[in-house]
């Protein structure tokens, strides 16, 4: 399942880099997928608290200018994105095509986490499903 998700935002935090974000959403020549999930115009969603709550996986978020040496490498310029983190290995979870067509939804973000990591249980045989009983005609 992974150790924690990285999301990582496409804009700088801070002061300057929060002012930057919003003139740039508000003249059409900046988004943030992520962003769009994990906030309202004024504040984090409630939504997205009660899901990070329930996920049963560290759910760490980051701007772009608050990311390590690895955590940079990772995301390689392709924020906004999702990364999950599996014994100190971090990986793509979900890109920003996948970001943007979740609509700013909450709800849609964890199905599409829940699936994807379940995708990674099951490359990996890491399935939570037990193996089925060999039956008596095997």
């Amino acid at each position: 399942m992974g150790d924690r998700l990285l999301g990582v935002y496409n804009a700088d935090g801070g002061l300057v880099g929060e002012l930057r974000y919003i003139i740039g959403h508000a003249l059409g020549t900046t988004s943030c997928a992520l962003c769009d999930i994990t906030h309202s115009p004024i504040r984090r969603k409630r939504e997205w608290d009660a899901l990070v709550a329930d996920l049963g996986i560290r759910v760490d978020l980051r701007h772009l200018n608050e990311l390590d040496e690895r955590e940079r490498a990772a995301v390689a310029g392709r924020a906004p994105i999702v990364l999950v983190e599996t014994d100190g290995m971090l990986s793509p979870l979900l890109d920003a095509d996948q970001l943007t067509a979740l609509d700013g939804s909450v709800a849609a973000f964890g199905v599409a986490v829940r699936a994807a990591l379940a995708a990674i249980g099951d490359r990996d045989g890491l399935s939570r499903e037990p193996a089925p009983e060999p039956s008596a005609a095997d």
